[in-house]
């Protein structure tokens, strides 16, 4: 089987040749920039017959060079095999404290040259973090508490959003790459968030550490940043009602939300109404609009391909397709509720 999400392969087998090199291979396949390897769990020493297996495979003087390193290495630091000096976790945090403490984010940032100082350094954060969640060890040995964390993402993130805006302005070509998939990997789910607004209104509504939480829990999630105001607007609904069920009331709120919607869109743009729903339940089944094919030409009213009275046609299907993603993104991914 060709499974390129497969993370773990547990091995209590004596493999060996072509049947350790097939069997290893599954956790290789490459899935995106999140998934770089794959781990093998094994309850047998087979150190030789990898290393016989590699040479006779492949290089014979690769031996052993799949194999990952020890999480103090990557905890701590080590040199590669060119001689160069690779810092470890330990060392990256201290200097992200040291230049950019979270009592004092934004100023210590001034200018533009600490801002990319900023996010060449948290990538690297980011990539030696997603290594290490593969061993156990670093659970206990985080060093970051959520809280930085959550604040560090999302400023991250805003810088993202300044620099992609620099970049469209102004035409410029920098270096900067931004591991947005790695931040991903950081889970804040709306199950999260739900969860600290129940405390939240246990407390009447009244503990503004908890707000302060769920404000920078939504700003540190990619996926939920786009729901801000959404959110916002469902606290400040609980505020007003005593129900103890906040799933429930997340639920009813959405429902309320996606058909204000869809009406407001089929109303502004004279979309057909029954041909728009069933497009939209389609986006929410397969996790996407689909802007190839037919699907949103057969939504829209009927209009002259070149227009009349000054409505261009290509430029009102541009209009409904971006509604539709604004939509889709804030209405429907990530709500943890699905279309009924």
């Amino acid at each position: 089987f060709d499974a390129t999400t497969l993370n773990t392969l547990w091995v209590d087998k004596n493999l060996q040749q072509h049947g350790l090199i097939q069997a290893f291979s599954r956790t290789n396949r490459i899935f995106n920039s999140v998934k770089t390897f794959g781990n093998i769990v094994c309850f047998r020493n087979l150190s030789k017959q990898v290393d016989d297996a590699i040479s006779m495979f492949g290089d014979k003087e690769a031996g052993g060079i799949v194999i990952i390193r020890t999480f103090l290495e990557y905890y701590k630091g080590f040199i590669s095999t060119d001689g160069k000096k690779i810092r470890g976790y330990e060392e990256i945090v201290k200097e992200l404290q040291e230049k950019y403490p979270v009592t004092n984010l934004k100023d210590s940032m001034l200018g533009e040259e600490k801002e990319k100082e900023f996010i060449r350094l948290f990538g690297l954060f980011l990539k030696t973090r997603n290594i290490l969640v593969s061993f156990d060890e670093f659970e206990e040995n985080k060093i970051l508490s959520e809280r930085d964390q959550q604040d560090y993402l999302s400023e991250y993130q805003d810088l993202r959003d300044k620099w992609r805006q620099i970049r469209e302005r102004e035409d410029i070509a920098d270096d900067l790459v931004f591991e947005i998939e790695l931040v991903k990997q950081i889970e804040i789910n709306i199950d999260y968030i739900l969860m600290l607004v129940k405390k939240y209104h246990e407390k009447n509504c009244n503990d503004m550490e908890l707000a302060i939480s769920i404000r920078k829990a939504v700003d540190a999630s990619p996926e939920l940043r786009s729901k801000k105001e959404l959110i916002e607007r469902f606290i400040a609904k609980i505020n007003a009602i005593p129900s103890d069920d906040i799933l429930e009331e997340w639920k009813t709120f959405i429902k309320e939300e996606r058909e204000k919607a869809i009406r407001a869109l089929i109303e502004e743009e004279r979309l057909k109404p029954e041909e728009t729903r069933k497009f939209i339940a389609n986006s929410c089944r397969i996790g996407e609009i689909k802007t190839s094919g037919t699907g949103i030409d057969s939504i829209m009213p009927p209009m002259s391909r070149f227009g009349a009275k000054g409505e261009n046609r290509v430029e009102k299907k541009q209009r409904i397709t971006e509604k539709l993603f604004k939509l889709f993104d804030e209405l429907f991914a990530n709500t943890g509720i699905p279309l009924e």
